[in-house]
């Protein structure tokens, strides 16, 4: 754009079949906006009316959600997006209403607000390398959530099949052996052997299914370059989450930001002489339960990451407040591992140098290296949203 006075905002609240936007400039004056549906007319439309103002950026929110199919329909065509997040925009909402209340076309005035005053949104990329990433990502976590929900069926029908039910981890096989000793008489029993012979067949299908999703999931967080999959208790899925919902790592000031953005930054729950802190319910919670599966992996088995709960147990900590201490911790190690893989990515090349070293780390590879548990109270030494090394 050749220059900002005359750029307008145009904030969008999307829905599946229409979205209501408000064109706001740059002093917050609002001069125009409407409601539009989402399917090829009312697109159209939309974007017809918008060709008024040439020197225009969208902001839209949820574009990682709800936002998302009308988002990359506007890249596609060569428009600027700006993703506002829906917290940033309910903030906006209370103080400029007064009163919270929720519309349409007050959800698209507090959008196009952040759109307008916030400096630093993040901008919407086609990336499709990450948008497969994405699809298969998803894809991966519903086969999981099928899972769970036929056997957590499987295990109820054979508790009335059998007296007792069934161990706890059960597989296809044997939950096929279990019912191939079960030889009920009533037609209420044929029903639900039936039927579990029916969950059985769908669990070996669903489980041949994630086999092929964690092989292909494999090769593409492979082809990224990053080395996520070197820590511990990080599979292809956890690395794919974590690339797709991350985006540029370099957005991130440092650890503590990072950490608050993904929930495990402790909050002060202080109170007169008694110092504590508790566990944070905000924050990204996907990646959250990903730190979390890292975390429970890790103390399954004799890591750096169970010596390091062991010696929170052992200093006085509870059991909660040990595993929100490592999960603290495992996201600092996750941050390093992730501005390491961009270093490399970009500070490398042919007839080039490093001009950072992988090794001048904050946070270590294991969780038993410095770093604290407390997100930090002001902005870390290192800026990481200036540039990264350029090769020579």
């Amino acid at each position: 754009m050749n220059s900002t006075s005359d750029r307008v905002v145009i904030g969008m609240d999307p829905h599946k079949r229409s979205a209501t936007i408000e064109v706001m400039t740059a002093d917050e004056t609002i001069i125009g906006g409407g409601r539009f549906g989402t399917a090829r007319d009312g697109y159209a439309a939309m974007k017809t009316y918008v060709k008024q103002w040439p020197n225009r950026v969208w902001a839209i929110e949820g574009c990682q959600g709800i936002g998302r199919h009308i988002a990359n329909r506007l890249l596609n065509d060569g428009e600027q997006v700006l993703d506002v997040p829906p917290k940033l925009s309910a903030r906006t909402r209370v103080f400029a209403t007064g009163q919270g209340r929720k519309t349409d076309a007050t959800d698209a005035h507090s959008v196009a607000l952040v759109g307008t005053r916030m400096a630093g949104l993040r901008p919407v990329v086609n990336d499709e390398h990450l948008a497969l990433l994405r699809i298969l990502a998803d894809r991966r976590r519903s086969l999981g959530d099928d899972h769970t929900r036929m056997v957590s069926q499987l295990h109820q029908l054979l508790l009335e099949l059998i007296p007792g039910g069934a161990k706890k981890s059960l597989s296809a096989a044997q939950a096929k052996a279990l019912l191939a000793t079960v030889r009920p008489r009533d037609v209420v029993g044929k029903a639900r052997r039936r039927v579990a012979a029916e969950l059985i067949t769908d669990l070996e299908r669903v489980y041949r299914r994630s086999k092929d999703a964690d092989k292909e999931l494999r090769e593409m967080v492979a082809s990224t370059g990053t080395t996520l999959m070197d820590l511990h208790g990080i599979g292809p899925s956890g690395a794919a989450r974590l690339l797709v919902e991350v985006g540029q790592i370099t957005r991130f000031p440092d650890r503590g930001h990072f950490a608050s953005w993904n929930g495990t930054a402790p909050i002060d729950a202080s109170s007169g002489d008694q110092v504590r802190h508790r566990l944070s319910r905000a924050g990204n919670r996907q990646i959250n339960r990903m730190l979390h599966i890292m975390a429970t992996v890790q103390l399954r088995n004799p890591t750096e990451g169970r010596a390091y709960y062991d010696r929170k147990k052992a200093s006085g900590k509870t059991s909660m407040e040990a595993m929100r201490a490592l999960k603290r911790r495992l996201s600092d190690i996750v941050y390093r591992q992730m501005v390491n893989d961009t270093i490399t990515a970009t500070a490398t090349g042919p007839g080039g140098h490093r001009g950072t070293s992988a090794n001048s780390s904050v946070t270590g590879s294991h969780p038993h290296a410095g770093s604290s548990e407390k997100s930090l109270p002001g902005p870390a030494a290192i800026q990481l949203r200036t540039p990264l090394p350029t090769t020579s």
